[in-house]
């Protein structure tokens, strides 16, 4: 009978022999870790190789995602579709073993990890989300939803500022159902850490209101215990402190910083296959040994188990189990468009002058009753985001809530919104204001490489919330965004784009979509059909001054109405001005040529850009030898309309610009 450190060893083993043949990647962790995820894995996890993506399936995260090889080689002997030859290309281009966990690459990889912390914090957003399709759904005889969630992490989760903010909110809410092992082994790429992380990490997470375990994290029996104990506490999240020895195995680097993040070398590779008594060759496993940890056939049984429970609930509860598949497939209610056109119609006969944020609100209370999958939260800063709307319950006060008071904590609560998402089952939106995204672009990056549904409200836009001055005045940060690949960046200008902003953003699949948004009040316009139709391309005229045009003013949020002002001013002066609203510049440049001419017309090279923020962006659009208005220095202190006027955002000042710049020799 095989032993449990022979089926360990095969995880090491092959974790060495991919690395080694990579020369490249971080064998201790995997080595350390490998008598943890042979419990795991092989005695609690529920899971079906033949359906990674089977909805019941517990989640298994790895935050420190350098210890790929270990996830790699758990698919692999499980029974996933991850192959020796998949094995053998570790860290190649565009293999299934890329050097850190990525989601949609390898079956079987719920999220991308590889930032430290950030796998933790994604792990507790999808313990958040079974905790509330459960309340939703679940009903007596029919636990339809009913998983944990087990996280890996490493010393450099617990190091990284993401990790305090995202457990603190854990324990909090009392996630019984989400079990995270501590890989404590003492050592980072630098050397042996109580030089610098001498932290009581027991107390830390006793105080937080976890649950806390410390094993030894080589001892089987230990670790089964542990498990078991965790899985019964129903009322707090756990984590397992498993004492470990990085690089278990090797005769010479064990326990060392030298077996972190490089290669053990071809002698130390063969010393340790030796002190392991592993007499096999490179990637090979004997079939004893893939028997015993083969998944497929109880995987395949306990899915069964699952859809036979869920045929029979269908039956007893059809209209939850349609809602239940809707959400699932990631589909929006078919009505939601119907009545979309109607409240289009809606705002565009609005004639009261209110700002975008308080447009988004106004779209929030006529979207939410339609959308139940809407999950929302603000990192303390739901009065000045108002991302609440009449139908939000706090999680924490009611047994189905809608909303997370995240607390000031703009890096967790963005990725924890990731990991609701890739939970699957919401959609979630977060808010805080715009300047403060700088705590938070860590995550939003994760969120645009992952594809993340996740819709951010940024408000307070601009120099034009005044008196809190540059430490809270956006200058860089829209400009940030847009160089983000793969983040749709809005800016609208009134509660009409604003509206069409938050449609774009629950609509698209492909990644997630940002709405900044203003404090003060903008004037607010109509347009016709054809317009309302062109907002969702990004860019479009909104207004002609002349027949003639020969300037084109390129501009967006709360700018639009000064640029509108300075066209009728140029235009008293004999100047024929267009005024384009780019409320989203990639939208706008994933549209056909015809209609980006259609817009912005290459003979037309007079063109000035006007936004309150860094104006270098602005090139693309306007040409070298355009004219951007745009503010490249901090604001200033002091009320919103006497800062624009002394950045030179007035009629007069910006006519006398575009008169000098292109007009007067």
């Amino acid at each position: 009978m095989l032993s449990r450190k022979e089926l360990s060893n095969a995880i090491r083993m092959l974790s060495i022999d991919a690395i080694q043949k990579a020369q490249s990647g971080h064998p201790g962790a995997p080595m350390g870790m490998a008598d943890i995820a042979e419990v795991l894995w092989r005695d609690f996890l529920k899971h079906s190789p033949n359906n990674p993506l089977w909805a019941n399936r517990d989640r298994f995260v790895l935050s420190n995602g350098h210890a790929s090889m270990l996830l790699y080689s758990l698919l692999h002997l499980s029974g996933y579709n991850i192959s020796i030859d998949d094995l053998k290309n570790f860290r190649q281009c565009f293999s299934k073993t890329p050097g850190h966990p990525e989601i949609y690459c390898t079956p079987g990889v719920e999220v991308t990890t590889g930032p430290l912390g950030q796998g933790l914090a994604m792990g507790i957003g999808m313990a958040i989300a079974e905790r509330l399709l459960s309340q939703y759904f679940n009903r007596e005889k029919f636990n339809i939803v009913d998983h944990y969630t087990w996280i890996f992490v490493g010393d450099g989760c617990l190091m990284e500022g993401i990790s305090h903010e995202v457990c603190s909110l854990a324990g909090t809410l009392k996630l019984g159902k989400l079990i995270v092992f501590y890989d404590k082994n003492g050592i980072s790429i630098d050397g042996e850490t109580s030089e610098w992380f001498t932290d009581n990490t027991k107390k830390r997470f006793l105080s937080y209101n976890w649950h806390v375990i410390e094993i030894n994290g080589h001892d089987s029996e230990e670790i089964i215990y542990a498990i078991k104990i965790a899985k019964k506490n129903i009322i707090k999240p756990s984590l397992i402190i498993c004492n470990t020895i990085i690089g278990f195995g090797s005769p010479n680097k064990s326990g060392s910083s030298s077996v972190h993040g490089a290669p053990l070398g071809d002698t130390e590779a063969s010393l340790t296959r030796k002190q392991l008594n592993w007499s096999y060759d490179p990637f090979y496993i004997p079939k004893n040994i893939y028997s015993a940890w083969n998944a497929v056939k109880s995987g395949d049984l306990v899915e069964s188990l699952w859809k036979n429970m869920l045929k029979k609930y269908s039956i007893e509860y059809p209209t939850l189990y349609i809602e239940y598949k809707r959400r699932l497939k990631n589909q929006l209610p078919y009505e939601l468009n119907d009545f979309l056109q109607k409240f289009l119609l809606k705002m565009n006969s609005s004639p009261k002058d209110i700002s975008t944020r308080e447009a988004s609100q106004k779209t929030l209370e006529n979207f939410g009753p339609f959308l139940p999958e809407l999950i929302g939260g603000s990192a303390d800063l739901a009065p000045s985001n108002l991302t609440l709307w009449s139908g939000s319950k706090s999680i924490n006060k009611n047994d189905i809530g809608n909303y997370i008071h995240y607390g000031v904590r703009e890096f967790g609560m963005t990725a924890i919104a990731n990991g609701i998402y890739h939970h699957g089952g919401f959609i979630p939106y977060t808010g805080t204001f715009l300047v403060f995204v700088d705590y938070a672009r860590s995550a939003v990056r994760m969120a645009a490489l992952m594809k993340t549904r996740q819709i951010f409200v940024y408000t307070h836009d601009s120099i034009g919330l005044g008196e809190d001055g540059p430490t809270h005045q956006p200058i860089e940060h829209i400009a940030m965004l847009r160089g983000i690949p793969n983040l749709s960046v809005w800016r609208p200008c009134d509660s009409l784009e604003t509206a069409t902003a938050w449609f774009y953003g629950l609509n698209r699949k492909e990644g997630p979509t940002a709405l900044v948004l203003s404090r003060q009040n903008i004037k607010q316009f109509t347009r016709t059909k054809s317009q309302i139709k062109n907002i969702f391309k990004g860019g479009y005229v909104l207004k002609e001054f002349g027949n003639k045009i020969s300037i084109i003013i390129i501009s967006t949020g709360s700018e639009i109405p000064l640029s509108i002002d300075v066209a009728e001013k140029m235009y008293t002066l004999g100047y024929h001005v267009r005024i384009v609203s780019m409320v989203s510049a990639d939208c706008f440049d994933n549209q056909d040529e015809m209609y980006r001419e259609s817009v912005l017309p290459r003979k037309i090279v007079n063109r000035v850009s006007i936004e309150a923020g860094v104006s270098a962006y602005w090139y693309k659009y306007i040409g070298i030898k355009g004219l951007k208005i745009g503010i490249d220095t901090f604001g200033e202190s002091g009320p919103g309309t006497h800062v624009f006027d002394i950045f030179g955002f007035t009629v007069n000042k910006i006519v006398d610009r575009i008169k000098k710049n292109f007009f007067i020799s």
